[in-house]
């Protein structure tokens, strides 16, 4: 097992999809985490990602063997608006590894100096948004959703000048690729339709290799992205997840969640909840996520018109069919996902008054996303209070009790045991999220004193979201109203 083994097929593809470039030097890098358990799966030695030698690398001080570092470049819809050229401006793709089951994977240093594609911007990042970053994708990892991961991060031993000097930080990412939704919009937009297909046939060799046996290989690529993304987006909502930044350049077209910007969790529930600083209009508040993932994958149809079909008229259909498939796939997805939250084995239409009524009364009474399906597993096992059970926590207000003595009603129509049940819902509703007034707390301890503690604590906590600890339970209370967060931000 060498350090790093790189096999990079992104940097055969011509030279307009990206610009060669190497990460800029920093002063005195020092180690903030290691992923050790990723390291292991890519075939990375951890040993020397956790010595010297590592940190110098993920700081960009040093280029490995076999790496072709590059900066990527794409467009993007931001807030709505088209932006016709983007690209990774504070992001390297050192190249790409395969882990010991054989997958790919993209490892990228975010934080790592300018680019051609910087527009301006230093290429550098705070402590803050590499330790947020860090925290809240592998929590989502934990949590089973789609993610890119967080492999190490490193302090760079410079400042950088934001409203204040802040200390600087590189986050070594891993993503089955960077290839985004913005990606295909680059080349449609230049009517660069060589490129198109190069980049087509790049994402169906490596995301959907199936559609290549399809007679028509585009739209089986499209329509395998437009179900991975209802998946996805029903997963967020499922667990109360606000992404904050939705533009097409933020959409990877294999079905990861990506930017940790102005992500954020709820803690009280509100349909119309917005965290992000710079979304004024509350275009990507929670409620409004999967109709913005319609509208995001409705661009990259329109994006692939040139390639899905000859005519024109039937590309238009092709892509159409494709796109209206979306909200039915999502509530599918949602729907299934709830129906596990509530401990039922599929939610019927009779179930529809049951589930809504539920939402209303979170949202009229402020209670906690997390905390009250989690308190419907403690009342899955009518009679035995479990171990692990948050009543001390949480407990539902009296106006929720007509509410609760019409969920066990429908729970005794089930044949599932009441025991399985709870086992089952436990596994699904869990305790510990990467609240927002903890993920800010270990911020703040890592940029005013240099202490990391707070940060190592709080990643080892969510390596476990679904088994309550009594001793940490601190980690699953919900802000005090002086710890409340109102605003999250891009970091950029």
């Amino acid at each position: 097992m060498g350090p790093i083994t790189f096999d990079n097929s992104y940097a055969r593809l011509p030279e307009q999809f990206y610009a060669r470039q190497t990460p800029v030097p920093v002063a005195a890098p020092g180690p903030i985490r290691v992923n050790r358990q990723l390291a292991e799966q890519l075939g990375i030695d951890v040993n020397w990602l956790d010595s010297e030698a590592g940190t110098q690398v993920i700081a960009g001080n040093t280029v490995p063997s076999g790496s072709e570092p590059l900066a990527s470049v794409y467009a993007g819809h931001q807030f709505g608006g088209y932006n016709p050229q983007l690209g990774d401006g504070r992001a390297i793709l050192l190249g790409e590894v395969l882990s010991v089951e054989g997958r790919r994977f993209d490892l990228q240093l975010k934080g790592s100096g300018r680019t051609p594609y910087s527009r301006g911007g230093d290429g550098r990042s705070p402590i803050g948004p590499v330790l947020r970053e860090y925290v809240v994708s592998e929590a989502m990892h934990r949590l089973g959703v789609p993610t890119t991961r967080a492999l190490a991060a490193v302090t760079t031993g410079d400042k950088v000048q934001r409203d204040s000097l802040l200390p600087g930080a590189v986050l070594a990412r891993v993503a089955s690729s960077h290839i985004r939704i913005g990606s295909f919009q680059y080349f449609a937009a230049r009517r660069d339709i060589d490129s198109l297909k190069l980049l087509s046939d790049h994402v169906i060799e490596r995301h959907y290799p199936d559609a290549r046996n399809s007679d028509n290989p585009i739209l089986a690529m499209l329509e395998g992205i437009i179900s991975q993304q209802a998946q996805l987006i029903a997963h967020w909502q499922l667990l109360g997840f606000i992404h904050g930044v939705m533009n097409t350049d933020n959409i990877l077209v294999c079905g990861e969640t990506i930017d940790y910007g102005p992500c954020a969790f709820m803690d009280q529930f509100n349909p119309d909840q917005v965290f992000s600083s710079i979304d004024h209009a509350g275009r990507y508040a929670y409620r409004q996520q999967p109709a913005i993932a319609h509208w995001n994958l409705s661009v990259l149809a329109q994006a692939l018109l040139p390639i899905l079909d000859n005519e024109q008229e039937r590309a238009v259909e092709l892509a159409q069919t494709a796109i209206n498939a979306f909200p039915d796939q999502f509530l599918q997805a949602n729907t299934e996902g709830m129906s596990r939250k509530l401990g039922l084995q599929a939610i019927s239409g009779q179930d529809t008054g049951l589930v809504e009524d539920l939402w209303q009364l979170m949202a009229e009474h402020s209670l906690d996303f997390t905390l009250t399906f989690r308190r419907l597993a403690d009342l899955a096992d009518e009679g035995a209070e479990a171990e692990g059970s948050v009543a001390e926590l949480f407990e539902f207000p009296e106006i929720m009790q007509p509410w609760l003595e019409r969920w066990h009603t429908r729970l005794a129509q089930e044949s599932t045991s009441r025991s399985d049940r709870q086992a089952s819902m436990y596994c699904t509703n869990p305790v510990f999220i990467p609240r927002n007034h903890l993920v800010e707390a270990a911020i703040l301890a890592a940029t005013e004193r240099g202490d990391l503690a707070t940060f190592d604590q709080l990643v080892d906590t969510l390596e476990n979201p679904y088994e309550y600890r009594k001793a940490l339970a601190l980690f699953a209370t919900p802000p005090k109203p002086d710890e409340v967060v109102t605003q999250t931000f891009c970091g950029t």
